[in-house]
């Protein structure tokens, strides 16, 4: 049996598959055929990837590589890196750059601004007449207006005496009737003399010995802020100095016990003394609360003849001597 030729060869050599044989290009004739992208020509090495270089110019330093990210481009900034509006407000803020100029002005606002309020802190916690009735402050109106009248006509008075001393021709003489005069105003004030004039008499019953003492000196104080110039009340002259004590049947002024009814004889204006004690809340709507009865009549003559006698001083000396 005889051997096939072809079969006799070397099988490694028999699985490689045969090439197809290039055809010939004449000399001088280029391929028309482009070359693939990628594809190394033949007779050249193939570049190796990272290996290839451009060659630089002589003396140009060599760049580092940037490192390939696949994020957003570079040149769109991250807002992250730059500063936002709070760091930027912080960082103007402090450290904080003051002048003089701008710390004497600080100084000047917060010592006005401690002096007003210490202004409104005592106006508001002092104030008399902060939490007065609307009744009060008519009735408090009103004995301003009396004082201003009253002070009005002692000016005049005291520029009469003035004109009358200095056109007298015997000026000792007017001097000792003014110096007479005023030790008789003097004496109806002290209660060391009587008088009489126009005025009105209060008289207060206490039929429950409800009245205490308190309420009978709001009334002598009501009187005085109206005008009264002189008050008796039950036999008693009272004065600048008197005191009320104790109530019901041991009432007592200056000391003297004095009983219900208590009659108050008051020389003074009577248009001015009578609507002191009849405005609202005033002295004899205090008294009928407490189930007391009070009634003001007017007269046209009241006569104050309960006396006190004169205290010499024991200290106080005039000051002409």
């Amino acid at each position: 049996m005889s051997e096939n030729p072809q079969n006799s060869e070397d099988p490694q050599k028999s699985e490689k598959p045969e090439q197809p044989e290039r055809p010939e290009r004449p000399e001088g004739e280029t391929s028309a055929t482009p070359s693939t992208p990628g594809t190394p020509e033949a007779g050249k090495p193939e570049p190796r990837g990272e290996d290839v270089r451009v060659p630089e110019a002589p003396g140009v330093p060599e760049a580092p590589e940037a490192p390939v990210t696949a994020g957003p481009p570079a040149a769109a900034a991250s807002p992250a890196a730059e500063p936002s509006g709070r760091r930027r407000l912080a960082a103007a803020l402090w450290p904080p750059r003051v002048t003089r100029a701008q710390l004497v002005v600080a100084l000047l606002l917060f010592v006005l601004g401690l002096g007003l309020a210490i202004q409104v802190s005592s106006t508001s916690e002092n104030s008399a007449l902060r939490g007065a009735r609307q009744e009060d402050l008519v009735r408090i109106l009103d004995e301003l207006d009396d004082r201003t009248q009253r002070l009005e006509d002692e000016k005049t008075r005291l520029e009469k005496q003035q004109s009358e001393l200095e056109s007298s021709s015997d000026q000792a003489e007017e001097a000792r009737k003014q110096t007479q005069e005023k030790e008789r105003q003097l004496g109806i004030l002290a209660g060391t003399v009587a008088a009489e004039g126009p005025g009105i008499t209060l008289t207060v019953g206490d039929p429950t010995g409800a009245v205490e003492s308190d309420m009978l000196l709001d009334a002598i104080q009501e009187l005085r802020a109206a005008g009264a110039e002189a008050i008796q009340v039950n036999g008693v002259r009272v004065v600048a100095d008197s005191y009320f004590t104790g109530s019901g049947d041991d009432m007592r002024i200056d000391g003297t016990k004095v009983a219900a009814p208590y009659v108050f004889k008051v020389i003074g204006k009577p248009e001015d003394l009578e609507p002191a004690l009849n405005i609202p809340g005033g002295v004899v709507q205090t008294l009928e609360k407490e189930q007391a009865t009070a009634t003001v009549e007017r007269s046209a003559k009241i006569v104050v003849d309960a006396l006190r006698p004169a205290k010499r001083p024991d200290y106080a000396q005039s000051s002409s001597q």
